[in-house]
């Protein structure tokens, strides 16, 4: 072994709790860089693979009725490459086992299995058979999560008639990767599910033969797709269609690459910290050991060995943790990753749901912690190269000491000694300080941030659930119902209040900017759907003119007392314009909204109602659920507390993973850094608080001195990183502004007390251990002169 690898060697022994404290926060950053890339690389490959197999469509539009020749003129559009039309409704269904009733969205199929756009993936049993109108195909999550087998039966109201229909397969699509209910960002997939049908048995249930209401569209390469859209709409205009939408407006699609594009952007941005961190405290190490070392520095110059080979030893080091701390946080990474892909495989529907490992992601997360290291041993190491030997070989020249601040400004007096000495060892050395501050400050803010999505989530949900809706049950008509229905829902078995609402599907335009959703009108003095402010306070419904949520007034551009025009897409579609009353702030949705009486003389009909928000007595639940599930005008039911599970196991569980591993990288962060302070100070004063013993220091005493100068980077860190925390939790905030739902700016006292206390403990920790280091201190050995 050469001279330098057995120093090298010895190095590493001595500064081995130091050095394993910097290899824990490189693995922490190697882990999140290969966890990240390995979480939304597999999404993707997987989506794309998925979606090529199975021809996902790239364009979609619903309609009210068309003949089937209308494919052929939608097919001569220039830029389209392949055409499906199709019949989809959703229908109620009475699933054994679930009191509730459940929607599925029936689907059609050809009769004959062939490639077609949107295809399914048969996990269990067979495709339909022909001349079979009775056999049905059920997409996996609801089979799943209602227990259902190829062989059993489901009964279904279809177009009025109440038909037993049996299951023959268990299948996927690319359409429906995150399946919901239409008016829902939540699944639940005990109460809705999707459903396959030959188009031959649809066509005659539901009164659609010869005809279709729903159709795809495949673009080629070269296609134009906002020409296509427009094109398209002016086809199905006149049969009632509700405006055709591109993949990027799919809500499954939408949510898979809002998933992908916050792991690339969070992969990209919190390993940066621990790196950052990591090569900070390389920093520190180093200098201080090139200080301590410039005697053998010196000798070893003298004998011989270059400039560049002194240098490349220290800095060889720095790669000792580097390489240690990749291969660790490799493993760590893959592991993370690969049960982060079991996460996303019960939460989107994949056939397969690769797992992507390659030289490329490891070799990425490796080189970006080895530019961390090179940059935190860049300066130690032009320290020990330009470093003459005759210069190296004196002892560094001792420190300039004057009278400090507290003497300057009269409280000389007023301080005990080992207070002078503190506050002047950190006024000597300020960059240090404030370094060690930062370094600190920052191991606080990744705490703040690991429980800042606990935070928003449980704020969110709160909101949601608690405040703005306090309807039990929501029931969706097929079609509006005619003003009397109002009150023969209110007799319904166990319902205790009613509140009709009307839903208009509108496409609202301002200047430029178009949006659709739906126009909801409500009960001017609604009691189970509130309208909140920012501040939560009830908004009113005004008697006139539309309040929209804050999220789609800024995609509009628009303020209150703009006039917005309103597109209506049913009926006889006509375009009238209307006034912003106010905004409200909802975290879930983009909706806009209007008295029902306004909403009626918009529309200029009477009183019409789309559903009804419902209060239940508990008692009488399961009543009012079989009664439902009889009604052939009910399109779909809603039950709050469903919407509540849904959305705890859609955000909260899916979230759980990530929040915890950050935490726990944060713990170890703060615990890195606390200790490397504390033991570099110790390393760099052992001669000085060596001589304060002998002099008549107690070892309280001494001990004191070093521990409160730890203690005042600490606190001073504390409401730093809690500022910087802060900082951090905005942007993430602003970066999960979805139309689906925003995630809330709230950080809870809790949070804080979380991150105090953790940091708080790393420094207890960190005291003890220094401690019993300051009770082993050898006063002979640690006073000799270095020559």
């Amino acid at each position: 072994m050469r001279c330098l690898d057995r120093k090298l060697l010895r190095d590493l022994i001595h500064l081995r709790s130091q050095m394993i404290a910097i290899t824990l926060v490189v693995v922490c950053g190697v882990a999140m860089v290969v966890t990240s890339r390995v979480g939304y690389e597999s999404l993707e490959r997987s989506r794309a693979s998925y979606y090529a197999r199975y021809r996902f469509a790239d364009i979609f539009a619903s309609l009210k009725r068309a003949p089937d020749y209308v494919a052929h003129e939608i097919a001569r559009i220039p830029g389209v490459e392949s055409v499906r039309i199709r019949i989809v409704f959703d229908v109620t269904f009475d699933v054994p086992g679930l009191l509730e009733p459940a929607t599925g969205r029936v689907t059609s199929l050809p009769e004959h299995q062939a490639p077609i756009l949107n295809d399914v993936h048969i996990r269990r049993g067979r495709y339909l058979s022909p001349g079979r109108r009775d056999e049905i195909l059920v997409s996996e999550a609801f089979a799943k999560a209602n227990h259902l087998e190829v062989g059993d039966h489901l009964a279904a109201i279809l177009n009025g008639r109440w038909t037993r229909l049996q299951i023959v397969g268990i299948a996927l699509s690319p359409e429906y990767v995150y399946a919901i209910q239409a008016g829902s960002i939540f699944p639940d997939n005990r109460r809705f599910g999707i459903v396959w049908m030959s188009r031959e048995a649809m066509g005659p249930a539901f009164d659609m033969d010869g005809a279709f209401n729903d159709v795809v569209v495949k673009l080629t390469s070269e296609a134009h797709e906002p020409e296509i859209l427009a094109r398209l709409d002016r086809i199905l205009e006149p049969y009632g269609g509700l405006t055709a939408y591109g993949r990027s407006d799919h809500v499954s699609d939408r949510l898979l690459s809002d998933e992908i594009r916050q792991n690339r952007q969070m992969g990209r941005v919190l390993p940066m910290i621990f790196l950052g961190v990591a090569a900070f405290l390389l920093n520190v190490l180093l200098s201080r050991l090139i200080r301590t070392q410039r005697d053998q520095i010196g000798v070893l110059k003298a004998f011989g060995y270059s400039h560049a080979a002194v240098a490349w030893h220290y800095l060889k080091l720095a790669f000792v943790a580097l390489s240690v701390g990749a291969a660790m946080g490799t493993f760590v990474g893959l592991w993370l990753g690969a049960r982060i892909n079991r996460l996303y495989g019960e939460f989107y529907a994949f056939p397969v749901l690769e797992l992507v490992v390659n030289a490329r992601m490891i070799a990425a997360a490796i080189g970006v912690a080895a530019i961390a290291a090179l940059a935190g041993a860049f300066g130690a190491m032009r320290q020990a190269w330009s470093m003459p030997p005759a210069e190296a070989m004196r002892p560094e020249a001792p420190a300039s000491f004057r009278a400090g601040w507290l003497e300057r400004i009269g409280l000389r007096s007023f301080t005990a000694p080992a207070t002078r000495i503190v506050v002047r060892n950190l006024a000597r050395r300020p960059g240090r300080a404030l370094l060690s501050i930062l370094g600190l400050a920052c191991a606080v803010a990744i705490l703040v941030l690991g429980r800042y999505f606990v935070d928003a989530i449980g704020y969110l949900g709160e909101v949601q659930f608690r405040l703005v809706q306090h309807d039990d049950v929501t029931v969706v008509a097929h079609n509006p119902l005619p003003a009397a229905s109002r009150f023969e829902i209110e007799r319904l078995p166990g319902v205790v209040m009613s509140e009709p609402f009307r839903s208009v599907p509108v496409r609202l335009r301002f200047e430029h900017r178009t949006h659709k959703t739906a126009l909801m009108g409500l009960q001017p003095a609604t009691q189970l759907r509130h309208l909140v402010d920012s501040d939560l306070e009830s908004v009113p419904l005004p008697p006139e003119g539309v309040v929209l949520t804050k999220k789609l007034a800024e995609m509009l551009a628009v303020e209150p007392g703009d006039l917005l025009t309103v597109e209506v897409l049913e009926a006889e579609r006509p375009v009238r314009t209307v006034r912003v009353s106010g905004t409200v702030d909802e975290m879930i949705g983009l909706s806009a909204y209007m008295s029902i009486d306004a909403l009626h003389r918009f529309m200029h009909e009477g009183g019409a109602v789309s559903g009804a928000l419902l209060k239940v007595d508990e008692a009488r639940a399961p009543t009012l659920y079989r009664r439902l599930k009889e009604l052939p005008a009910v399109g779909g039911v809603a039950i709050r507390s469903a919407v509540v599970e849904g959305f705890e196991k859609t955000i909260a569980e899916s979230t759980l993973i990530f929040t915890s591993v950050l935490v726990g990288f944060s713990c170890v962060l703060a615990f890195a850094v606390v200790y490397n302070t504390a033991r570099i100070a110790l390393s760099e004063r052992g001669r000085e608080l060596a001589s304060l013993r002998v002099l008549g220091f107690t070892h309280a005493e001494v001990t004191g001195m070093l521990l409160g100068e730890q203690a005042i980077l600490v606190f001073a860190a504390i409401p730093l990183g809690y500022g910087l925390g802060y900082g951090v939790c905005a942007l993430m905030s602003s970066a999960y502004q979805w139309e689906l739902f925003r995630m809330p700016l709230v950080v809870s006292t809790e949070t804080y007390v979380f991150a105090l206390v953790t940091v708080l403990t790393a420094a207890l920790c960190t005291g003890w251990v220094v401690r019993r280091r300051l009770q082993r201190l050898d006063l002979v050995e640690v006073l000799k002169t270095r020559e």
